[in-house]
């Protein structure tokens, strides 16, 4: 025990000491701040020395004398004080916050979290990426009044709508650049309602990883989505980088719902898809639900649209669908038995094809192989353009609550 007791006067010396706490909150030091030569804010006084008793004899040069030095050291000591003010001023005062820009709406990058300009590939980025995808999952069911409980469909679509404005032949679009932040691809009609995603990852996921890429945070968001509503595995690899919003792509680029199925074709084919991968993908559709003030349709495509399952193929294929006109002047296709479920138009043209019938009615009747072939083509898809160097490390993650 004789060893430690050079510890316990140490830490009986330092115990007798104040204790300094910080609160959050920024304290702001008056210009009235007391100085150690005081204890009044608004005016400083020093005691003087009582002159000697000179026998009632008065002696002006003595008086004289006094005075002056009384004089000088008063002077002395107001300009050591304040010395001493501006100093504790200079050093104890915070930095003012930076001023946040109004983040309302799709149009702006983070204010106060910048691109991911560092030109760091991903193996030299100091990212867990397990982390990052525990704290997305936390946030699937934070808000039970959105939707049907749950922000992993809408997740899904900004990972999907990030990704899916690819071109093969130039290389442009794709989940490289994570343009959407921009207002300029964030305004396409295809993208309304994606502000709600955007803003969930802006908020509660880059500033705790500065370093995250948007393009690795849409999809990465995606991949959380599908597995932890209970989908397939997702391998998934960093290594997006942000682009500029000279980099965002024109309108149109992405599937139009009202059309027919040589355009989803046209759309699919640009970024290098076939028919059957171009089935699996839909099959996404089996989440979420479409909104009249987003897309111009209404309703979800079956009963459980927060359960990731084979059974948006299983209604397709099996149920009576008829035509319902919409406010809007729209229409879409309504389930005879229950009017709230819906196909859009696109949707009943493609299983119409004869070339992609065959892949609908095969993932209606086999779970394990449309999770398999989704799987496959859903990373193709969020892999469409990125630059990876080779040396990314390739993630199946675990699951939060499953």
């Amino acid at each position: 025990m004789a060893s430690l007791r050079p510890l316990r006067s140490l830490a009986t010396r330092v115990g007798t000491r104040p204790v300094t706490r910080f609160s959050t909150a920024p304290t702001i030091i008056s210009r009235t701040h007391v100085s150690p030569f005081k204890q009044h804010t608004t005016s400083r006084f020093y005691a003087t020395t009582q002159p000697a008793n000179n026998h009632g004899k008065f002696s002006p040069l003595l008086w004289i004398g006094l005075a002056s030095l009384g004089g000088a050291y008063s002077y002395y000591q107001k300009q050591r004080a304040d010395k001493i003010d501006a100093s504790l001023e200079k050093d104890e005062k915070p930095k003012e916050p930076k001023q946040e820009s109004d983040t309302k709406g799709p149009s702006t990058p983070a204010p106060t979290n910048k691109p991911d300009d560092t030109k760091k590939t991903a193996p030299e980025k100091d990212i867990d990426y397990q982390q990052v995808y525990n704290d997305i999952a936390e946030l699937l069911d934070s808000n039970p009044e959105y939707d049907d409980g749950s922000y992993g469909p809408v997740l899904l679509r900004l990972a999907w709508h990030s990704s899916g404005t690819y071109n093969i032949e130039d290389g442009s679009g794709g989940s490289n650049g994570g343009t959407m932040r921009f207002r300029a691809e964030a305004s396409h009609a295809a993208n309304n309602g994606l502000a709600v995603a955007r803003d969930l990852l802006e908020k509660h996921i880059k500033p705790k990883y500065p370093e995250l890429s948007y393009g690795d945070m849409y999809t990465l968001g995606g991949v959380v989505a599908v597995q932890e509503l209970g989908g397939p595995d997702i391998k998934w690899r960093p290594g997006r980088r942000d682009q500029g919003e000279n980099k965002c792509t024109p309108d149109g680029r992405l599937p139009d719902g009202s059309k027919k199925a040589d355009h989803v074709r046209d759309v699919f084919y640009r970024m290098g898809f076939n028919d059957r991968e171009i089935v699996a993908l839909t099959g996404a559709h089996v989440l979420g639900r479409c909104h009249i003030d987003r897309s111009g349709f209404e309703g979800p495509w079956q009963e459980a649209p927060t359960f990731f399952s084979n059974e948006f193929f299983r209604a397709i294929t099996s149920r009576e669908w008829v035509k319902k006109d919409l406010p809007n002047g729209n229409w879409q296709w309504s389930d005879k038995s229950n009017p709230d479920i819906m196909m859009l138009p696109i949707e009943i043209t493609m299983l119409e094809d004869e070339k992609l019938r065959p892949y609908f009615e095969l993932y209606a009747k086999d779970t394990a192989q449309f999770f398999q072939d989704f799987a496959a083509a859903f990373k193709k898809l969020i892999e469409l353009g990125v630059p990876f160097t080779g040396d990314e490390k390739e993630y199946v993650f675990e699951r939060v609550n499953i």
